[in-house]
């Protein structure tokens, strides 16, 4: 009897976590990636609650907290630097790994190095399905013949392109962008966040793993495109540090930047194709997005090694949304608190986060 086999677009955070399930399951697993090289920004992301468990599970939790991020609480600051509040972080304690995307991503991905074909620089261009298979044509490598086909492959997912229409039908802006870029040295403080705001504005500072992070999250209309002109707009007149951050930015050439995005749809599957992460339930900057994606990828590969391909992508979808659904919920929520679009609410906000110092400091 021959082995299933699988094709995964992306190898992010949900590609490789599914890719190292199937194939010790026995599936022959081709893993395609557009980057050229291992991809993935640096920017902070939490493994916790359900991915901590399936971490676990990989025998991965001690690399994890090797590469783990040095921060242990977020300092809210004013436009003269001085604190505001402090508030301890979760995910320097307990079942919680604090990482670089792009540190979690290669961890994911070495896990499968001796078991995934890896197809970097290429990408999927077609999709042609009937109910035995899925024919597939790639920008370089050859054609070939799949039992099912899993995109994992983010926000801008080209699987869900071709199996399931345009971006725009499914992808919902949210009225939030965010970008991101290295500073290229160390954080002045090693262990803490920075959190600067003015309504409808933050900048951050992440001292991450030795090299700082900064980022610029801000209001703006879900029209706007990604430029380092929309971010040096949006932050005229600001204090603090900004105006030294934009300089910065004007001169990098490794900026991050997309809108904050909500992704839904009616079904995550299409006949014997399937979409996982982002790709298929995007909760953007606020969700959890890397938990969710190892979660449910997990809960993928469980399902297609006890059921046929469509019973398995329904059992998994079934299952997955319970988790999902209620962080897209929360995300204007979560995304008041963070970023506040007034002056009014962002003194409740600061009024919040010194009651949470507080707290925290009798705890």
């Amino acid at each position: 009897m021959t082995s299933p086999t699988a094709l995964i677009s992306g190898a992010g955070v949900a590609g490789p976590t599914l890719a190292f399930w199937l194939a010790r399951a026995g599936w022959r697993v081709t893993l395609v990636e557009r980057a050229a090289a291992e991809r993935s920004s640096g920017n902070p992301v939490d493994v916790r609650g359900p991915a901590f468990t399936v971490a676990a599970k990989m025998g991965l939790t001690s690399r994890l907290r090797d590469r783990a991020t040095h921060a242990t609480a977020m300092r809210v600051i004013d436009g003269n630097g001085r604190r505001i509040a402090r508030i301890p972080m979760p995910a320097a304690k307990g079942q919680e790994v604090e990482i670089g995307r792009s540190d979690l991503a290669s961890v994911l991905l070495d896990a499968t190095r001796d078991d995934v074909e890896l197809l970097l620089d290429d990408t999927i261009t077609t999709l042609t399905q009937d109910p035995a298979g899925v024919d597939v044509t790639f920008a370089h490598a050859q054609p070939r013949r799949l039992d099912v086909v899993i995109g994992a492959d983010g926000l801008h997912s080209t699987t869900r392109r071709l199996a399931f229409g345009p971006e725009f039908a499914f992808v919902e802006k949210l009225g939030l962008h965010v970008a991101t870029m290295r500073l290229g040295g160390p954080a002045e403080d090693p262990d803490e966040v920075l959190l600067y705001n003015t309504p409808g504005r933050l900048v951050s500072i992440h001292p991450a793993r030795g090299e700082a992070i900064a980022a610029f999250i801000f209001r703006t209309p879900t029209s706007a495109d990604s430029s380092k002109q929309l971010v040096i707009d949006a932050y005229a007149g600001a204090g603090w540090r900004v105006p030294e951050l934009l300089e910065r930015l004007k001169e990098s050439d490794d900026v991050w930047s997309d809108a904050v995005s909500r992704v839904r749809l009616p079904s995550w599957s299409n006949g014997r194709i399937t979409l996982l992460g982002d790709a298929a339930s995007c909760v953007s900057l606020f969700g959890d997005g890397s938990t969710l994606a190892m979660a449910g990828a997990h809960t993928l590969a469980e399902a297609l090694t006890e059921l046929p391909p469509q019973a398995a992508f329904q059992r998994y979808e079934s299952r997955h949304r319970t988790l999902v659904t209620p962080k897209q919920r929360t995300l204007r929520r979560t995304s008041a608190l963070l970023v506040p679009a007034t002056r009014t609410g962002l003194a409740a906000r600061n009024t919040v986060a010194r009651c949470l110092t507080r707290f925290h400091a009798t705890a």
